[in-house]
């Protein structure tokens, strides 16, 4: 009977300390995320407006709640940082459900041409027809921002904020959709942007009303004009659908009313950056509504690391 006794109150003794453990961790764990005011950690359902601080959106606070209560209703539990960044970004290859060979490596590549959320929709769509990416975790099209010339403090780029922190506008940036995709599919993609994202009538991006070089026309890619496949893939399937694409210096103006212009940057010169996670899967004002489906993808390249933090603020 002692020797049971003397168990039962070894087991109390260890189940004490292990809830002491946890409500220590937990304690310095709100106290780390509380004391991030600047990273944008949001997450939403999607919005079709743009000009004002959306409804819907899931603030960081819930998040945090969100992340304590997982650690509480798990006995053990390892915890990953994830670092928030500002710099150029690229997608983990691991993530992807294709194999990089020597002879069909993958690359990141990005396009612009007017408001980067219908244009982020499309290239999921074409992810998914095109490298049959039909598992969710496996695409990887990101909102960001490319083309400008300098960067912000802590080599942040952010969207228009109150604070007028590294705006991206103001940096020379245009929205861009930035994907990683084995590089004999550039040519299909290619298609999916000079086919199918200008007006078949004028030539210009479909939403003409956003104004301004934050949406002109641009692509990116390793090398620029200078890529082993830039001619036959970009260059051939630009020419046929009768653009002119120059080289991008960074800073360019608005390509609006430009004849059919799109900058060719080098994405060695003008990395992508990714922009804020309030700021990806959104609905559009092109489209009717992509449905929650669509919206919580933002959820699982959270999960994924496909998507971080970028220390901007987290509304605009």
């Amino acid at each position: 009977l002692k020797s049971l006794d003397y168990i039962s109150m070894m087991m109390m003794v260890l189940s004490l300390l292990m809830m002491m453990h946890r409500s220590i961790l937990v304690l310095v764990l709100s106290l780390l995320l509380v004391s991030s005011p600047s990273s944008s950690v949001s997450a939403y359902s999607g919005s079709s407006l743009r000009g004002s601080t959306p409804n819907n959106v899931v603030t960081a606070s819930s998040k945090r709640r969100s992340l304590l209560t997982n650690i509480l209703q798990q006995p053990m539990m390892i915890l990953a940082t994830a670092t928030v960044t500002a710099t150029a970004t690229a997608l983990p290859r691991r993530a992807l459900a294709e194999t990089a060979t020597i002879d069909d490596p993958l690359v990141d590549i990005y396009f612009g041409v007017g408001c980067y959320w219908h244009i982020q929709h499309e290239f999921i769509e074409a992810e998914r027809r095109i490298l049959h990416r039909t598992n969710d975790h496996d695409l990887t099209a990101r909102t960001g921002y490319a083309g400008g010339k300098k960067r912000g403090s802590e080599g942040r780029v952010c969207y228009h904020n109150y604070q007028g922190l590294a705006d991206y506008g103001k940096l020379g940036h245009a929205e861009v959709v930035g994907l990683t995709i084995p590089e004999s599919t550039l040519k299909a993609f290619s298609h999916v942007y000079f086919d199918t994202l200008f007006d078949a009538t004028t030539g210009d991006r479909v939403d003409p009303q956003d104004k301004g070089a934050e949406y002109r026309s641009l692509i990116g890619l390793p090398g620029g004009v200078n890529h082993p496949l830039y001619a036959d893939a970009v260059a051939a399937v630009g020419a046929a659908n009768g653009f002119t694409l120059e080289v991008g210096k960074g800073n360019e103006p608005d390509t609006l009313g430009k004849g059919k212009l799109v900058n060719i940057y080098d994405t060695n010169q003008f990395p992508f950056h990714q922009a804020e996670v309030y700021m990806q899967f959104r609905d559009d004002f092109q489209s009717p509504a992509y449905g929650k489906e669509y919206n919580s993808i933002v959820e699982l390249a959270l999960e994924d690391g496909k998507i971080i933090g970028q220390g901007c603020p987290d509304t605009y």
